[in-house]
């Protein structure tokens, strides 16, 4: 399968200079349209983890049966682009007080999800949780209630999900964030992580 953005297969090799990065953030195909336009981005892949079906199919995620997220996974050069920004464009642009959902779309297959490859992630995740949630609530927002886990196996959804904005511009996008700027109003806290 080629990427439609990046022209080149998607694989994501393990090991060497890139790191990797899973989220959901309700629909997956304007998720994956954050990442791939993100300098130092230098692939992307839409796909189904955290459910207990072996190769699922988008039918059977829909179902809600087989536990798994809409996700998108990122291969990302920490040299371009830090994982504190690639987890800045994971809070601001969906809710993550929504519990399975986000907007129109309803399901557990929608739900707000950071999935780590290392201690070094999970500690990162953590902390930009923690200063998100301040600002989510002074700004009258709920609680996070992202699922936030050790990376679980991810399973590559079929062809036409991958890169579905960029193939059909004018296609569905229920993606929103809360507007709360994270950068803006803690630069300094997301400076010193």
């Amino acid at each position: 399968m080629i990427h439609y953005i990046f022209n080149k297969d998607i694989s994501f090799p393990e090991g060497g200079e890139l790191e990797q990065a899973i989220f959901g953030m309700g629909c997956f195909w304007g998720a994956e349209k954050k990442f791939w336009e993100l300098e130092g981005v230098k692939l992307t892949a839409v796909g189904y983890a955290g459910g207990i079906t072996k190769n699922p199919n988008y039918k059977d995620v829909c179902t809600g049966l087989t536990g798994h997220n809409e996700v998108v996974k990122v291969l990302f050069d920490p040299a371009e682009i830090s994982y504190t920004e690639i987890l800045r464009t994971f809070w601001e642009n969906h809710d993550p007080t929504q519990l399975n959902r986000q907007g129109n779309d309803i399901g557990t297959q929608y739900r707000s999800g950071a999935y780590y490859f290392s201690n070094s992630q999970k500690l990162r995740l953590l902390e930009t949780k923690v200063l998100y949630q301040e600002l989510l609530q002074k700004a009258g927002f709920g609680s996070i209630v992202t699922e936030i886990k050790k990376t679980p196996e991810f399973f590559l959804a079929e062809d036409y999900h991958q890169q579905y904005l960029a193939k059909n511009p004018q296609g569905y996008c229920g993606l929103g964030g809360t507007g709360i700027d994270l950068k803006k109003n803690l630069e300094n806290s997301i400076e010193a992580l």
